[in-house]
């Protein structure tokens, strides 16, 4: 199998696929969305498409209290199997942010994705965080007395 430019591959794929989402937005504006992996903001672009890049990254959860950052390995484009990376990462938000800068881009992966990625994570770590449910807090404001006149 004989791997194919990204750039042809966004073309085929750039007005019509299973994955494009249509929305019409304020007045006749149209948006675009796109279900794809390793699409970090669900954005029909080339630039976030992880379909036609051959080097993608994705943030999503892992289980409790748990983040997987997957990459795509760009020598293994020919073996499904094994083309992506996964990391799961189980510390406390800095470190995984500090890990996530390191990963995509101090380590030239992606250096262009490295906000994204970085809102990604912020927004996963949110969703992953249970609210306490301790003794709710009584109503100290003392009941009205309706005595008899």
């Amino acid at each position: 199998m004989a791997t194919v430019a990204g750039s042809l591959v966004w073309e085929i794929v750039k007005k019509n696929n299973s994955f494009l989402v249509k929305e019409f937005g304020n007045g006749s504006a149209k948006i675009q969305f796109s279900k794809e992996p390793n699409n970090l903001y669900n954005l029909h672009s080339y630039k976030f498409s992880g379909l036609a890049n051959p080097k993608t990254v994705s943030v999503q959860p892992g289980g409790k209290d748990a983040v997987v950052l997957t990459t795509t390995k760009t020598r293994k484009q020919n073996k499904p199997s094994s083309l992506q990376h996964k990391s799961v990462m189980k510390k406390e938000f800095r470190r995984m942010a500090k890990a996530v800068e390191n990963q995509v881009g101090d380590n030239h992966y992606r250096p262009d994705l490295k906000q994204a990625a970085l809102a990604r994570l912020s927004a996963v770590n949110r969703s992953l965080q249970v609210t306490k449910s301790g003794v709710k807090k009584r109503n100290r404001q003392p009941s009205k007395f309706r005595g008899r006149n």
